[in-house]
C-alpha cells in the first residue's frame, strides 16, 4: 500500500462546512465491504451444508447398498477396494464440510472485529459532526444578532441625523442614548460573533483532523478487508481443489485393483468351485408299451449297427403277404394274441 492517503479525496465537493457526504460515501463502501464479508461467509456456510449432505449420502450408499455381492475372486477384491475408496471420499467431503464451516468461523470473527474498530472510530466522527453543527448553528445565531445589532446602530445614527433641527433637546437626549446604547450593542455583539467564529475554526480543524484519522484507519481496515476475503477465497479453492486430487487418488486405487483383475482366474475360480459334472447325459431311449425292448433307440433314430443291418435283412412285408406278417408278428409278439387272429380273420375274408 501507498503511504499517500488514498481516502483523502472525500471532502465535500461544496463550500457547505456542514456537509458529510465524503464521510458518508467511505462509511457506505465499508458497509458494502461488511455485506460481502457476510455473503461469502453465508456462501461457506451452505457449501459447507451441501457437502456434508453428500458426504452422507455417499457413505450410507457405500455401506448399505449392495454392489456386486456375488462376484468373485480378482473382481470381488476390486470391488470391495472400489466401496472402501468410496467410502473414504465420502469422509474426505464430511471432513471439507468441517473445515469450511471453520473458515466461516474466521470470516465472522474477521468481520465482527473489523465491527468494533470502526464503531470507535465512527464514535468519535459522529460527536465531531454533532459538535461542529452546534457550533455553527451558535455561530450563524451570533452573525444575526451582530448583523441586527448594526442595522439597528445604523437607525439610531440615522434618526439622530434627522433630529439635529428639533428644537426639544429631551428628544435630542433620547436619542443619543439610544445612539450609544447601540453601539455598545454592536461592540457586545461583535466580540461575541467573533468568538464563535474562532471556536467555529478551533472545531472545524478538530474535525478535519478526525476525519483524516478516520479516513486513516477505514483504509487500512478496507486493505486488511480486501487481502483476508482474497486470501480467503484462494484458500477456498485451493482446498476444492485438494478434494478434487485427494479423490483422484483414492479412485486411482480402485483403478489400480482393476488392472489387477483378471478375466480367465475369475472364470476358472468359477468353474473349479462351482463344476457339477464332465459327462452329458445319456439320451432318453424309446421303449414300446406292449413290447418292451432293452436298449431301444429313440423315435427317428437307429440304435447301432445292428439295427441297420435288421432293416436290411428284414425288410417291412409286403401287404399281399399280409397272413405271413401277422403270424410272424403272433409268435414274437403273444401279448398281441386277440388283434393278430383278428388280423387274420380279416386278410382271408
Amino acid at each position: 500500500m501507498n503511504s499517500e492517503l488514498l481516502f483523502c479525496p472525500f471532502w465535500s465537493h461544496t463550500s457547505d462546512i456542514l456537509s458529510t457526504i465524503g464521510y458518508d460515501s467511505i462509511i457506505q463502501h465499508l458497509n458494502n465491504g461488511r455485506k460481502n464479508c457476510k455473503e461469502f461467509e453465508d456462501f461457506l456456510k451452505e457449501r459447507a451444508s451441501i457437502e456434508e449432505r453428500y458426504g452422507k449420502d455417499l457413505l450410507n450408499l457405500a455401506r448399505k447398498k449392495p454392489c456386486g455381492q456375488s462376484e468373485t475372486n480378482t473382481l470381488k477384491r476390486a470391488l470391495e477396494v472400489f466401496k472402501q475408496q468410496v467410502d473414504n471420499v465420502a469422509q474426505n467431503h464430511i471432513h471439507l464440510a468441517q473445515t469450511l464451516r471453520e473458515e466461516a468461523r474466521k470470516m465472522e470473527e474477521f468481520r465482527e472485529k473489523q465491527k468494533l474498530q470502526r464503531k470507535k472510530t465512527e464514535l468519535i466522527m459522529d460527536a465531531a459532526h454533532k459538535q461542529k453543527s452546534l457550533q455553527f448553528k451558535k455561530t450563524m445565531d451570533a452573525k444575526k444578532n451582530y448583523e441586527q445589532k448594526c442595522r439597528d446602530k445604523d437607525e439610531a445614527e440615522q434618526a439622530v441625523h434627522r433630529s439635529a433641527n428639533m428644537a426639544n433637546p429631551k428628544q435630542q437626549e433620547k436619542l443619543f442614548v439610544k445612539l450609544a446604547t447601540s453601539k455598545t450593542a454592536v461592540e457586545d455583539s461583535d466580540k461575541a460573533y467573533m468568538q464563535h467564529i474562532n471556536t467555529l475554526d478551533r472545531v472545524r480543524s478538530e474535525w478535519q483532523s478526525e476525519h483524516i484519522k478516520a479516513c486513516e484507519v477505514f483504509e487500512t481496515q478496507e486493505c486488511e478487508r480486501i487481502n483476508f476475503f482474497r486470501n480467503a477465497l484462494w484458500l477456498h479453492v485451493n482446498q476444492l481443489s485438494q478434494q478434487c486430487v485427494t479423490s483422484d487418488e483414492m479412485y486411482e486405487e480402485v483403478r489400480k485393483s482393476l488392472e489387477m483383475c483378471s478375466i480367465e482366474k475369475d472364470i476358472e475360480y468359477f468353474v473349479n468351485q462351482r463344476r457339477t459334472g464332465q459327462t452329458p447325459p445319456a439320451p432318453i431311449m424309446y421303449e414300446n408299451f406292449y413290447c418292451p425292448q432293452k436298449n431301444a433307440a429313440p423315435p427317428g433314430k437307429a440304435t447301432g449297427s445292428n439295427s441297420a443291418s435288421s432293416m436290411v435283412k428284414n425288410p417291412p412285408p409286403n401287404p399281399r403277404d399280409r397272413e405271413t406278417y401277422n403270424l410272424i408278428y403272433f409268435v414274437h409278439c403273444p401279448q398281441l394274441e386277440l388283434w393278430n387272429h383278428f388280423s387274420l380273420v380279416f386278410f382271408s375274408l
